[in-house]
């Protein structure tokens, strides 16, 4: 079976997506710790971090670094925080998001109801701060 993440690649389920590459792609979280948080995951059905090939490790850390710059300008976060969980889901992720203190890593604290409107802006956002960046091959139209 399918995880509900492969379902959002393959466009059955909708999401935000900020980026796209052969690899992987990132999307914004349906429950995120804060505006922005983002979740790189990679385009095959790995379970565990641990079990996914050095490269795409590599890479998706690369995508986590420059959606956390990105992230850390457009909200004026003092940090972005990086988490690799995988309890949730058994697929693959990595969780970026805008921090300013370590109270920001409490995964109970997760917006279960976050405003359509904020999340589309906060998705243009990031887009709009990685095509800058120079990601633009990477970054979806709005």
């Amino acid at each position: 079976m399918s995880s509900v993440f492969t379902r959002i690649i393959e466009g059955e389920l909708p999401a935000r997506f900020v980026w796209q590459d052969e690899q992987c792609v990132a999307f914004l979280s349906a429950g995120p710790l804060a505006t922005g948080h983002t979740l790189v995951v990679p385009r095959e059905e790995v379970d565990q971090w641990v079990d996914a090939e050095p490269d795409l490790v590599a890479h998706l850390t690369r995508v986590a670094q420059a959606i956390g710059r990105v992230q850390v300008r457009e909200f004026g976060a003092r940090r972005a925080g990086l988490m690799v969980a995988g309890y949730e889901i058994p697929h693959l992720h990595l969780h970026v998001w805008p921090s300013d203190s370590m109270a920001d890593y409490d995964m109970d604290q997760v917006d279960d109801s976050p405003e359509p409107a904020e999340m589309d802006r906060a998705a243009a956002k990031i887009r709009a701060g990685l095509r800058e960046d120079g990601h633009s091959a990477h970054v979806p139209e709005d």
